[in-house]
Parts: C-alpha cells; structure tokens; sequence
C-alpha cells in the first residue's frame, strides 16, 4: 500500500478507471455476441440493428483508448463483410 497522498490518490483513480473499462469493454463485447448470434440465425434486419450498435461501441471504445483503431477497423471490416455475406 501506498504512503505517499498523491500515490494513495493514484490507486484510487487507476481502480475507477479500470472498472469504467472494463464495464464499457463488457457492453461492447456483448453487442458483438448479439451481432454474431442475429448472423447465425439468419436474420438480416436483426444483423443490420445489432450491426449498427456494435459499430457504435467500437467507435467509443477507440475513442476512449480501450481499443487500437486499427484493431477497431479490422473488427468494422470483418463485421461488414458478414453482414454482406448474409442472403
């Protein structure tokens, strides 16, 4: 444990901001499995809607450091192509 005040106010932010990301990273990753369970079963307008959602959380998640952007491009690409992909 930490002595020094502003260390001890460190640790305190750190834990905070670990449990906003790990909360957003949780929401983000469930809207994906909802996109690929809508794929599996078929439905495209199901797919286009979770499609939308996923992209949205995808695009926070860059903008708020949890993601690399390329790694947010690759997952957009991947998702569109599915999408597309489904008759």
């Amino acid at each position: 444990m930490p002595n020094i005040k502003s260390a001890k106010k460190r640790v305190s932010v750190t834990s905070t901001k670990t449990l906003r990301n790990q909360m957003f990273k949780s929401a983000m990753k469930t809207s994906i499995k909802k996109y690929k369970a809508a794929l599996a079963d078929g439905n495209k307008e199901l797919a286009a809607a979770t499609y939308k959602e996923a992209v949205k959380y995808i695009d926070k998640a860059v903008s708020k450091g949890i993601l690399h952007a390329n790694n947010a491009a690759r997952k957009k690409s991947q998702f569109t192509l599915l999408l597309n992909a489904v008759q």
